[in-house]
This record gives structure tokens, C-alpha cells and sequence, in this order.
């Protein structure tokens, strides 16, 4: 690829907190106050956001905001999709996770003919539906679209009307469904869930390296059987989720903190050497939440740090 190109999401619709639309402002103001030129040196789209949807009345109680969801995700599947066809490495930065199910749409409808992994770095699964999810909320839910699983045998709301043509729509973007398989899914630091993903990912032997999996066994030894398993895949997606670091060692800067994650180092370490296998096409940052941080800004200043050290490890394997 020729050069970086970092695409700004400040969409925070699909969380059911506020604020997370601000943890890119809080990234750069991170990197300013430690001298860094970074974000001089890439170029960069800021996409339109829908954040105004908050206002307005919830029609959608099983998948809220849904609509505008899609139109979001719809957004940023054509801008990651247009990067990689200009032969650019689309780096991007979101607010809620429910973005990364935009984002792979744009890696599949770019490559089309390409088998895609999905490496997910998070505390927690994604993997609700709306006839599954307790919240409603759809950053919880990005993989189940990705996968286009319903998870019907685990149902609990009935879903009907606007939310259904919306959730096939999500599953849709860009005219595949599904855009990964379950073989093709890794998961790193997955701590926090809830029955009905606890069953999906047991049903489809979806492997999860649990944080003390990692420390007992080995970075590398984890990271290999990672890359032997998605041997196939042609590409790899890294979404990395903020909420994957230990809340009590980093901070509680973002909406879903859980106790007993990664360090930062540790964080590094598994992008880092998933980079090096030459197989990814992009890298996601998502979930920063200055609002919430108890700390100051010292989450986006910890995302900073992760993100200047794993963009070096792209521009040595993947810029030409």
C-alpha cells in the first residue's frame, strides 16, 4: 500500500452511554500534549456522523438507534472500501464498536473474492442480536451481523417491523451476508458476557484467548495457533476494543469497563505481531470515553501510545 489513511468516526449511537463520540478528540489531544506530530502526517476523512438521533424517541428497543446505526455503518463501509481501493491502509478511529461491523463490510466489498479473520481484541463478545440482546444497545452486536447469526436458539424479544428490515439491512451492507465465517473469528481478552454468547461462541467453537490463557501459555504461542488457524484467510481485521485493558490498571474511559484485562505492552505485543504476518488490511481503534475516565484523559492517552506503536509496525510491513 502506498500510505495511511485514518478514518475519523465520531459516531456514538450504538452505545448506551454518551460519549464515546469524543474519544477521537481526546486521542489527538493526547497526542498534543505529549509533542507528537501524529495526526499531521496522514491524511484523513472525518465521516458525517448521525450522533442527533440521541434526541429522539426510541422506536427500536430491542436494537436502538438501529436505523441510523446502518446508515453509519453504510458510511463507513463505502470510505474504508474507497481507501483500500486507492491503495491506501484505512487506520480507523470510532466511537462506539458497533462501527466495526461498517468497517468490515468495507474490507469484504473491496475484496470480494477474499476470505477475511477478524481478530477481536475486547472484554467483551459483540455477539448479541436483537433477538438476543438484554440492552439493546447494537454495539453489542456488530459480530452477529458480521456473521449474520440471529442466534435464534437462544431467542428472547420478538423482533418485528422497522428493527428487522434494519438488522437484515446491517447484515446486507454491501451485499454479503455473511462477510465472515465462525472458523474465521478470534477472540483476545473476552471476560464480560452474557449467556446467549456464551452459547454461540461454545456452538461454534469460536476459540477466545482469555488474558490468563496469554500469560500462562505465551504471547507467541498464542499468537502462532492464531495465525495457523486463519491460514486461509487471505485478509485479517484487527478491532481493537479499549475496554480489553485492565480498567483498574489504565482507567474507566470508556462505557463498558471490566476489571482483569491486558496491559498496554500486552496490547502492542498482540496487534503487533498480527500485523507482521502481512495479512492485515486494516486496524480499528474504538470505545475511548473521556467523559467516563476517572483518571483525567489518561485512556486516550494509553490509546495513543498503542496506536503511534502498532502504526510504525504498518508502514514497515505494509507501506511500499
Amino acid at each position: 500500500m502506498d500510505k495511511i489513511r485514518i478514518i475519523k468516526n465520531r459516531s456514538d449511537i450504538g452505545a448506551g452511554t454518551r460519549g464515546s463520540d469524543m474519544g477521537i478528540d481526546a486521542i489527538e489531544i493526547a497526542a498534543i500534549n505529549c509533542g507528537s506530530d501524529y495526526f499531521n502526517r496522514y491524511d484523513y476523512v472525518d465521516l458525517e456522523t448521525e450522533n442527533d438521533v440521541v434526541y429522539k424517541k426510541q422506536k427500536a428497543p430491542f436494537a436502538k438507534r438501529i436505523g441510523k446505526v446502518l446508515t453509519v455503518c453504510t458510511r463507513l463501509s463505502d470510505t474504508v472500501k474507497s481507501t483500500l481501493g486507492e491503495n491506501q491502509f484505512p487506520l480507523v478511529l470510532s466511537g462506539d464498536h458497533s462501527s466495526a461491523l461498517g468497517t468490515i463490510s468495507g474490507i469484504k466489498t473491496a475484496f470480494p473474492e477474499k476470505r477475511l479473520g477478524v481478530i477481536w481484541v475486547d472484554a467483551h463478545a459483540d455477539i448479541h442480536s436483537p433477538y438476543t440482546t438484554p440492552s439493546g444497545n447494537v454495539h453489542g452486536m456488530p459480530l452477529a451481523a458480521a456473521l449474520a447469526d440471529d442466534n435464534l436458539d437462544r431467542k428472547i424479544n420478538e423482533v418485528k417491523g422497522e428493527t428487522n428490515i434494519a438488522w437484515e439491512g446491517l447484515k446486507n451492507i454491501g451485499g454479503f451476508s455473511p462477510k465472515v465465517l465462525h472458523d474465521d473469528l478470534v477472540y483476545f481478552g473476552v471476560r464480560d458476557t452474557e449467556e446467549p454468547e456464551d452459547y454461540a461462541i461454545a456452538k461454534n467453537e469460536i476459540k477466545n484467548y482469555r488474558v490468563d490463557e496469554v500469560r500462562y501459555r505465551g504471547m507467541d504461542v498464542c499468537i502462532n495457533e492464531t495465525l495457523e488457524k486463519l491460514r486461509d484467510c487471505d485478509l485479517i481485521y484487527i478491532s481493537f476494543d479499549v475496554d480489553s485493558m485492565d480498567c483498574d490498571l489504565i482507567s474507566k474511559g470508556t462505557g463498558t469497563p471490566v476489571s482483569k484485562g491486558f496491559d498496554q505492552e500486552e496490547i502492542k505485543e498482540i496487534i503487533n505481531k498480527i500485523i507482521e504476518s502481512g495479512k492485515v488490511a486494516c486496524v480499528e481503534v474504538v470505545e475511548v470515553n473521556p467523559c467516563l475516565d476517572n483518571k483525567g484523559n489518561v485512556m486516550a492517552e494509553t490509546a495513543f501510545d498503542v496506536l503511534r506503536d502498532f502504526t510504525k509496525t504498518i508502514e514497515k510491513v505494509n507501506i511500499k
